[in-house]
């Protein structure tokens, strides 16, 4: 019984093995059947579609199909190809669908194809004449739209950037070969050595650069540096670059290009070009006419920053403190030294106030000239720098300017004085403003005695300045040990006829005019 049992043991498992394997042999024929349902239909689609065009137009329009690729073709994965056939068995549809979820699953990382269109403006095309935008100058791309890029431009084909010749090849293969040869680390000698140069030299000298790169490199580097400097003595040979005293020629300000006069620190890379462009209201300084035309359009400044205290018909005269304005102040500083020979106050604005005067039309305040004042100056200082613009020289600007900060210290109450050292023509401007102040004074003085001190107190001039212009006037003398004031009929005849020919000149301050109350701490 044993050895039977054994035996029906056996042969059950016999049994089991043949089912099973016929179960597997006939799910792979299912599987191969419903495989070669599916091409059969595809293929009995397809050729029906060609037979029957008006058909396939007609099902276009109510069936949503997947849109064409950018080549016309239509889409040759399943998942996007929907085909019902009605030879097909439920069974057969549960598995595509099954299959077709799963692969949705696996592309879901994907990215979403893009159209033609978002790749490339088809509108556009390449300046060259005679071109059609095909092809690149590096190879890599099918289309071109600009002169950099067009294989025709440079005399060369589509199919010619696209495989590069033997002799490109080979030049390639050698600077391979030569850039092997670069030894990327440095050893510990060279780089004490490295720092031991930087230590001693700082930035008079530059690096050393053996070592860090490629002969190869390190040569093309000293071949561009070499021809850099060869273009930069050419342009200095001709003129329009220069060193040492006065590297920016000429500066486009507004409608006018002004000649420079001396050196002003502006930085490097604006200082070396020959040219500088400023914007006349907010006084920033660019490199191109081009940045200047687009700096204008969004400039939102026509006047200058801070409180207008005086306004006479177009003339105006703006208080600008350097605390609160400092970028507009120190842009000012910089102009100013392009005329300026003995100014040395350029970026240290916060101590002074700017008085700006300016002309105005209908495109805005133009800068006619300004002056600065300490806030609190212990020797009674009323100006520490004065500059007119050179356009507006001659013209009775740079009087007005003085005569300003004049009255200013009478409202203070105090008698002023300018800075040391003057300008040469700041020189010539204040002696001509002190000659005319007293003149103007002694033709309205009715009395016997003059007093230095009562001309100083009323004119808020400093005695010291009266005694200068008395002397190189002539009309001081000295007799029995005291100073006399000799009043010149003449010269006050002479001023006189000067200021009936001027007439009723605009050129003139206005003490009603005059807005403005002395800032606190001065």
């Amino acid at each position: 019984m044993a050895g039977s049992g054994s035996d029906v043991t056996e042969d059950s498992d016999d049994s089991a093995e043949r089912e099973q394997t016929n179960s597997s042999e006939s799910d792979g024929n299912l599987r191969k059947r419903q495989r070669l349902t599916r091409a059969s239909t595809r293929l009995s689609q397809s050729s029906q579609g060609w037979r029957h065009t008006p058909d396939l137009k007609r099902s276009a329009d109510h069936d949503e199909s997947p849109p064409l690729t950018p080549t016309g073709n239509a889409p040759s994965s399943e998942s996007e190809l929907d085909i019902s056939s009605p030879n097909a068995s439920h069974d057969e549809s549960q598995a595509k669908d099954q299959a077709n979820r799963d692969l949705e699953k696996d592309l879901s990382h994907r990215p979403k194809r893009r159209r033609c269109h978002e790749t490339y403006n088809f509108n556009m095309k390449c300046p060259t004449p005679g071109c059609n935008s095909l092809g690149h100058l590096t190879g890599k791309h099918e289309r071109h739209f600009a002169v950099s890029g067009c294989p025709l431009y440079h005399n060369l084909s589509a199919d010619e950037c696209k495989t590069p010749t033997s002799k490109q090849s080979k030049y390639k293969e050698q600077v391979t070969e030569m850039r092997k040869g670069r030894n990327s680390v440095l050893q510990k000698e060279q780089k004490e050595k490295h720092m031991e140069h930087r230590q001693t030299h700082s930035n008079t000298r530059e690096p050393l650069l053996e070592n860090i790169t490629s002969e190869y490199d390190l040569e093309l580097f000293r071949k561009a540096q070499a021809r850099a400097s060869e273009d930069l003595e050419k342009l200095r040979i001709q003129g329009q670059i220069t060193e040492g005293s006065n590297m920016i020629k000429t500066i486009l300000f507004g409608r006018y290009e002004l000649d420079t006069w001396y050196h002003s620190p502006y930085p490097e890379e604006y200082a070396r070009l020959g040219r500088l462009y400023v914007c006349e209201f907010c006084l920033k300084y660019m490199k191109s006419q081009t940045i200047l035309r687009r700096h204008m359009a969004k400039c939102v400044w026509k006047h200058p920053p801070g409180d207008e205290v005086y306004r006479k018909g177009s003339i105006s005269v703006f208080e600008v403190d350097g605390k609160k304005n400092k970028i507009y102040c120190q842009n000012l500083c910089l102009l100013a030294k392009l005329f300026l020979d003995h100014k040395t106050l350029y970026y240290d604005v916060e101590p002074f106030l700017f008085y700006v005067m300016t002309e105005a039309d209908n495109t805005g305040c133009h800068l006619v000239g300004y002056f600065s004042k300490e806030k609190n100056s212990f020797l009674n200082y009323n100006v520490s720098c004065i500059l007119t613009m050179p356009q507006y020289m001659r013209q009775g600007f740079g009087k007005m300017l003085i005569d300003f900060s004049y009255l200013l210290s009478k409202v203070e109450e105090k008698v002023g004085s300018p800075e040391r050292p003057l300008s040469d023509l700041g020189l010539i401007s204040y002696r001509s403003y002190w000659k005319e102040v007293l003149l103007r004074y002694m033709y309205n003085f009715q009395g016997k005695e003059i007093s230095i001190k009562e001309i100083s107190q009323e004119t808020a001039v400093n005695p010291v300045d009266i005694v200068s212009t008395l002397q190189s006037l002539q009309m001081l003398k000295y007799w029995k040990g005291k100073h006399l004031v000799l009043k010149r009929q003449d010269l006050i005849d002479e001023w006189k006829a000067k200021e009936i020919k001027r007439g009723n000149s605009n050129k003139a301050i206005d003490p009603t005019s005059l807005k403005w109350t002395p800032p606190k701490g001065t």
